[in-house]
């Protein structure tokens, strides 16, 4: 994990990779519990017997917006900064799902900073 003593320091390695965080396995509960929480219970994401048959690849698929919600999670384990009083999700441009996750599919987060702006 890097460590930057404060926001500065972090904006200051502009155009640089960050890191990479730790695996993280999506299993079948994952699924089902973001399905519960959301209310998409398409059966691509719920139905495991159908998705055997039906799926490529045979499994069902976690929902895009489940892997995307893990970027808090995973983005912690790539960096810290250490004088901050909070930090504040100030969105997404251009978010794109390119390809399935299976359900048992092992991810990870890579992070870069390609621009830095004043709020």
């Amino acid at each position: 994990m890097r460590t930057f003593e404060s926001v500065a320091d972090l904006a200051a390695i502009k155009g640089q990779d960050i890191g990479e965080s730790e695996w993280v396995t999506i299993t079948q509960e994952d699924v089902n519990l973001f399905a519960d929480a959301t209310g998409d219970h398409q059966w691509i994401h719920v139905d495991v017997e159908r998705a055997k048959r039906e799926m490529p690849g045979g499994k069902t698929i976690a929902h895009g917006f489940l892997t995307l919600s893990l970027v808090p999670r995973l983005a912690h384990t790539i960096y810290e900064v250490k004088k901050r009083s909070r930090g504040i999700n100030y969105g997404c441009n251009r978010v794109r799902f390119t390809g399935p996750v299976p359900a048992g599919s092992r991810i990870r987060l890579r992070q870069t900073i390609k621009s830095v702006d004043k709020v």
